[in-house]
């Protein structure tokens, strides 16, 4: 939260009595009576600017908080956000988890063998990949390169996820396209398909949900009711999974 939107917002809060009585007809001379109360009870009492701000962020908890579970129960209800995303795992798995990511994102890059490792030994969870090109023009090449696979080359999408993920180094379009043609997907079609609009459409939904649950970078999960931005280990992974089953 910016430092100086509490600071303002207790100001007013601690004036909306005067402009309240000033709306009732005050003279000027009132006005200015009431203002000097106002400021001197403040400098006598400056501990109310503190109870003032404190009370303010408690508020905009809880409204955050009450936006991102809004979010969550629209997603459990929408197949877990998306009927586009693509996904990896079990399709029928009794725990979907949900990871936010971008290709050139070192974080993503660092968990990804940890996820492959969770998805691998649990064999029941359904896993929601959310293309989240959020670090610049090459992030959204190669999402939208990925998109296309997923939409019109469903099966060659994860091993060309799995070549994305696991490229060291910059991802240049060309890269991009050198990836693709190494795990066999037809790159002319792909890149005709670049342009679906279905993935734009899918991309602005993505933006709308992760801003909703207050998800700003990469990588973000979401487990059962539980939003974690940022990586996290296989041990936590596993304890979140396990959580989420018991619900």
């Amino acid at each position: 939260m910016p430092p100086l939107r509490p600071l303002f917002a207790a100001v007013l809060l601690m004036l909306a009595p005067l402009s309240a009585a000033n709306a009732e007809g005050l003279s000027a001379d009132q006005k200015t009576d009431v203002e000097q109360v106002v400021h001197d009870y403040i400098l006598k009492n400056p501990e109310i600017v503190l109870e003032a701000i404190q009370e303010l962020r408690r508020r905009d908890e809880m409204a955050a908080q009450a936006q991102q579970q809004h979010a969550l129960s629209a997603m459990a209800t929408d197949k877990d956000a998306n009927r586009n995303d693509p996904w990896i795992g079990n399709p029928d798995g009794d725990v979907t988890m949900i990871e936010f990511f971008d290709y050139r994102c070192g974080f993503c890059k660092r968990v990804f063998d940890d996820v492959q490792t969770l998805i691998k030994d649990d064999g029941n969870i359904r896993y929601v990949l959310k293309e989240f090109p959020v670090l610049g023009p090459e992030s959204i090449y190669a999402s939208r390169a990925a998109m296309a696979v997923w939409l019109h080359q469903r099966d060659k999408y994860q091993p060309f996820h799995v070549a994305l993920m696991s490229n060291k180094g910059a991802l240049s379009n060309a890269k991009v396209l050198d990836l693709a043609a190494s795990v066999g997907v037809d790159v002319k079609a792909m890149s005709a398909k670049m342009k679906d609009p279905v993935i734009d459409q899918t991309f602005d939904k993505t933006r709308a949900q992760a801003e909703a649950l207050g998800i700003t970078g990469t990588p973000g999960f979401v487990v059962g009711n539980k939003v974690i931005p940022g990586a996290i280990p296989l041990a936590t992974m596993k304890q979140l999974v396990a959580a989420a089953r018991k619900r």
